[in-house]
C-alpha cells in the first residue's frame, strides 16, 4: 500500500480542523441567537434650548443648534451572556420637519465592554454630539423624540441593532435663546 505524503496528511489535518471550528462556531451562534436583548431605558430631559447660529461646517446660513442635558437610567446587565463581547450604546433624536419627513441625530454613544459596569445612572448629562438642524426645523417644535439604542458585537454571529423600552418626547422652546448656554 502506497503511504500518503506530510503535506496530504496536513492538508486533511488542517482541513477537518478547520471544519470543526466553523461547526462550533456555529453552535456557539445558535445557543445565543434567540436570546431577547431587550430592557427598559429611563430617559428624561432637564434643560432644553435653542440658538440660531451660523453652521461654518455647511456654508455661512444660520442653522438652529438644540442644547439639551438629559438623564438616563438603564440597568444593561441582563443583555450581556458568554457571547457578547461589547455593547455600542448611542441615544438618538428623531423628529420630522417640513424639509424632512425623518431627521435623526445621534447625541450621545458610549462602548460597555463586558465585564465593566452596565448600570447607566446619568443625571443632567450634556450631549457629546452638536444637535444641529440643517435649518430652522427645532425653534417651536413640538415632538422630538429620544431613544436609547445598541449594537451587541458577539464572538460569533449576528450584529443586532436593537431599540431599547422606554423614549421621551420633548419639544423645543418657542423663542431662540441669546445668553451662554451649559
Amino acid at each position: 500500500p502506497t503511504m500518503h505524503s506530510v503535506l496530504t496528511r496536513a492538508n486533511a489535518l488542517v482541513a477537518y480542523t478547520m471544519s470543526v471550528l466553523a461547526s462550533l462556531t456555529f453552535l456557539c451562534f445558535v445557543s445565543t441567537f434567540f436570546n431577547e436583548y431587550q430592557v427598559n431605558a429611563n430617559i428624561d430631559t432637564v434643560k432644553v434650548v435653542v440658538k440660531n447660529v451660523p453652521d461654518y461646517a455647511a456654508g455661512k446660513e444660520k442653522n438652529d443648534l438644540g442644547f439639551l442635558t438629559f438623564d438616563l437610567q438603564a440597568d444593561l446587565n441582563p443583555l450581556f451572556n458568554w457571547n457578547v463581547k461589547q455593547l455600542f450604546l448611542y441615544l438618538t433624536a428623531e423628529y420630522e420637519t417640513p424639509n424632512n419627513k425623518l431627521n435623526q441625530v445621534v447625541l450621545w454613544d458610549k462602548i460597555i465592554l463586558r465585564g465593566e459596569n452596565a448600570l447607566l445612572d446619568y443625571r443632567s448629562m450634556n450631549t457629546k454630539y452638536y444637535f444641529w438642524d440643517d435649518g430652522n426645523g427645532l425653534l417651536g417644535h413640538k415632538n422630538v423624540t429620544m431613544t436609547l439604542s445598541w449594537n451587541i458585537i458577539p464572538n460569533a454571529g449576528n450584529l443586532p441593532r436593537i431599540t431599547s423600552h422606554g423614549k421621551h418626547s420633548f419639544s423645543f422652546p418657542e423663542a431662540y435663546t441669546t445668553s451662554r448656554v451649559m
